[in-house]
């Protein structure tokens, strides 16, 4: 298992948005730090109130956005028009190309989101749009499947060997979580602190898991995390 510190990820402060970068991103380069396998980004951003990002274009991309605190609007060329809220999953398959924006609706409170982006099998193809809520009770002490390429469970369905897991963990709470054989996986901590195998994650650390057949998250304070897993097909 190899940490990526908080304090060592990329810094933009834009004022009206704060953003920390673990991979190399934009203006950030690091070439120590590109990218896990499949996941180009993770982003952890903070937007101001009334403000965002205007609109854009990507394409050949799965970006996925969850939202912890505050809420984001949502606009895009396929005429998708929603509100992304904390606990919400949006998946945005880009495709051969689509465009976008996203902004804060509040006048008065942040929006505090990561956004993350993952290298889709192949290039091309449709672009499209989803999006789901997964209450707390849902997530609180577990890991919950938010994203897989099956779309089991109620999660979200993309383009790659990979499953994104949410989960809130919190005093004795406690999760154990099998590997298969080839996988790796990817930890984020949005905010709180908890433990990987003994070992102490705090707000904003991420956690590069490789040759590991059982995990175990414990240690939990009010702790909120992303977890990616990847099969030995997206790693190759």
């Amino acid at each position: 298992m190899t940490l990526r510190p908080s304090g060592e990820r990329g810094l933009a402060d834009f004022g009206w948005l704060q953003a920390r970068y673990t991979f190399s991103f934009a203006n950030y380069h690091d070439p120590a730090h590109v990218g896990f396998g499949p996941l180009l980004v993770v982003n952890q951003d903070v937007i101001g109130a009334g403000r965002g990002f205007g609109e854009h274009g990507h394409a050949s991309m799965e970006i996925v956005t969850y939202v912890i605190d505050g809420e984001l609007a949502h606009k895009d060329s396929l005429g998708n028009c929603s509100v992304i809220r904390p606990g919400d999953v949006q998946l945005m398959q880009a495709g051969r190309g689509v465009r976008h924006s996203e902004f804060n609706g509040s006048a008065t409170r942040p929006t505090h989101c990561i956004q993350m982006w993952v290298q889709p099998r192949a290039e091309g193809g449709e672009p499209s749009y989803a999006q789901a809520a997964f209450p707390p009770d849902g997530r609180r002490g577990r890991l919950r499947l938010v994203v897989s390429p099956g779309g089991d469970d109620g999660s979200l369905r993309i383009a790659q060997d990979a499953r994104l897991y949410v989960g809130l963990l919190d005093g004795d709470e406690a999760i154990a979580h099998a590997l298969d054989d080839g996988d790796a996986a990817w930890l984020h901590v949005a905010r709180g602190s908890l433990r990987v195998n003994g070992l102490q994650l705090g707000p904003g650390d991420g956690l590069a898991i490789e040759d590991e057949s059982m995990l175990t998250l414990d240690g939990g304070r009010d702790a909120e995390f992303v977890m990616w897993q990847f099969g030995a097909s997206a790693m190759a």
